[in-house]
């Protein structure tokens, strides 16, 4: 069989609506982001550094500020003046490492974590309202299937990335 697999037109049309479904969520995050960031006086480069602080808190995969230059692909000069911001306004705070007491990680500030409760647990009790009539399975399904669309996602960024300045061998 070829890589390109036979898939059927019931199939194809659940993936075609499934996708749909992913632009018109990440539409809709994207009004709520812009929301956010006005009513908190973040910039989006900001929300984007505040998403990926979460993301790494979350899965214990904790970022340096340079890991965070490398996910933003931001100068060293721009990302340290971001950090520097968003450290003086309390929406990050700078912790040592745990497991490497040399690095410096990134967590969320007292303020940050505050704002970010505030905002976002109205949108997390919509949530679950327009969930409740979903039963668990119907949910670890849709968990299943995020992961996957998330997983594939991933491999096709790292398709098209470009390589930055920073990603090249040095010429020297």
């Amino acid at each position: 069989m070829s890589e390109r697999t036979e898939v059927s037109d019931d199939r194809a049309q659940l993936e075609q609506r499934l996708g749909a479904e992913l632009r018109e969520l990440t539409s809709e995050s994207d009004q709520i982001v812009r929301a956010f960031a006005d009513q908190n006086n973040v910039s989006a480069n900001e929300f984007r550094a505040l998403l990926f602080v979460m993301i790494g808190e979350d899965s214990g995969a904790l970022l340096t500020a340079g890991d965070l230059r490398k996910q933003m692909k931001l100068s060293g000069a721009a990302i340290t003046y971001l950090v520097e911001r968003m450290v003086d306004t309390g929406h990050l705070r700078r912790e040592t490492d745990p497991r490497d007491r040399r690095k410096v990680i990134l967590r969320y500030g007292e303020r940050g974590m505050g704002v970010a409760l505030q905002f976002f647990s109205q949108l997390f009790a919509h949530n679950r309202r327009a969930m409740a009539n979903l039963s668990d399975e119907d949910l670890e399904a849709a968990h299943r299937a995020m992961s996957a669309m998330v997983d594939g996602m991933r491999a096709f960024r790292a398709e098209v990335a470009a390589p930055t300045a920073s990603d090249l061998p040095s010429s020297g």
